[in-house]
């Protein structure tokens, strides 16, 4: 009798559209799928067969697709949705957190110790330095945007998140990601002025001019995104709450829906153009014009020490676009990598370029690497360990 009703108010509510019945689900409230429910949310697969990516998707769909009509479906979107971390790899989730968490805590203090040591020395407020300092509160916007969150679910302490919150956490992790894309483009530019043209290098790029490249990666950030909240407001999700996931990212929260997301896809596709590999192909214009510089110095210890000025900052573009844009084409296009490397990689291209740039620029920056090892040199012989102002 409840699967009959259940059945009717599927079919007349226009879900039959999404695929075939699963009339072998209980409804939503039945013990059976409570019951299914509290097995998902354990981690607890033992007795189901097939691989491990079948029965996740066999369990998540229980409680997902199954909960398309809860008893009260009158809300537009669910209470929250589940994070379910790193699909197929649930029993290694406490042993993931501890690198992800290692990872994070190098990232903060790196980037920190770079803001500190940019703020501290007047010697650094030059145009590239201020430019770095941007990179490094991007890093750390980008990293603090999903880690904290990723590790509460990777070792099952807050899987659960608000929709709002959901929202709010994928608009900044975006948003993070666009100004740190833009941000590397007027690095590129920063270079290409002052190889190519040395002489107009301080007229052009005055501190006004850094503040204005400052606030135009924010507002063409901020521009990207808002649109995308309206996009993702608009969609029903009739209850589906769990999300193969450890964070939330604007296709991930689109496929929760239960509506045709063709706008979502397609509005993601072409912002994708249109920052980060417009922001891409742009750098390598303006290092092709480097290059063509650079060959055309006298000396070869000059064209040495040109390229060397560029070498940090080409090091941090190939780490940063590099496994970007490899999820970005795996998502679209690879139709045959499993779900647990795709969320895999989504965390690793949040954490390791917030982790690995202030280390890369401390190594290959002499006036930083200089001023850090002043900062955290033993006091002796009256030396101060403190930085000095």
């Amino acid at each position: 009798m409840l699967v009959g009703l259940w059945e009717e108010t599927f079919v007349r509510t226009g879900a039959a559209s999404r695929g075939p019945l699963r009339l072998s689900q209980p409804p939503v409230g039945h013990p059976l799928m409570l019951q299914e429910a509290h097995r998902v949310l354990s981690g607890n697969f033992e007795g189901e067969t097939g691989t491990t990516e079948e029965v996740y998707e066999k369990e998540a769909q229980m409680l997902g697709d199954a909960a398309t009509f809860p008893a009260n479906h009158s809300s537009f979107y669910p209470e929250s949705f589940i994070l379910a971390g790193i699909p197929g790899m649930e029993e290694y989730h406490t042993w993931l957190a501890i690198p992800f968490c290692l990872m994070y805590l190098l990232a903060l203090l790196g980037n920190l110790s770079l803001l500190l040591i940019i703020w501290a020395e007047r010697s650094l407020h030059q145009p590239v330095y201020l430019l770095l300092a941007m990179l490094a509160v991007a890093d750390l916007a980008l990293s603090s945007s999903t880690v904290p969150k990723t590790l509460g679910v990777l070792l099952a302490s807050s899987r659960e998140i608000s929709f709002a919150a959901c929202l709010i956490q994928m608009f900044f992790t975006h948003v993070s990601f666009i100004a740190e894309s833009s941000i590397l483009l007027a690095m590129a530019f920063d270079r290409y002025v002052a190889i190519c043209d040395p002489l107009r290098y301080t007229a052009i790029l005055t501190p006004a001019a850094i503040a204005k490249i400052g606030l135009a990666a924010l507002a063409r950030s901020f521009c990207v995104m808002v649109p995308t909240l309206f996009l993702l407001g608009r969609l029903p999700y009739c209850g589906r709450r769990v999300m193969p996931h450890s964070y939330c990212e604007h296709m991930g929260i689109a496929r929760m829906a239960c509506a045709d997301i063709a706008l979502n896809i397609w509005y993601g596709f072409t912002t994708t153009l249109l920052s980060p590999v417009l922001d891409l192909v742009l750098i390598a214009t303006s290092y092709s014009l480097i290059l063509r510089a650079v060959f055309r110095l006298p000396s070869k210890e000059a064209r040495l020490k040109a390229v060397g000025t560029c070498g940090s900052h080409l090091c941090v573009i190939l780490l940063f676009y590099t496994p970007a844009l490899f999820s970005f084409l795996a998502h679209r296009f690879g139709r045959g990598i499993p779900q647990r490397l795709l969320v895999l990689l989504a965390n690793v291209y949040q954490i390791l370029p917030p982790m690995l740039n202030p280390i890369i620029y401390a190594a290959k920056t002499r006036a930083i690497r200089e001023r850090l090892l002043r900062a955290f040199r033993p006091a002796g012989n009256g030396r101060q360990v403190l930085i000095s102002t």
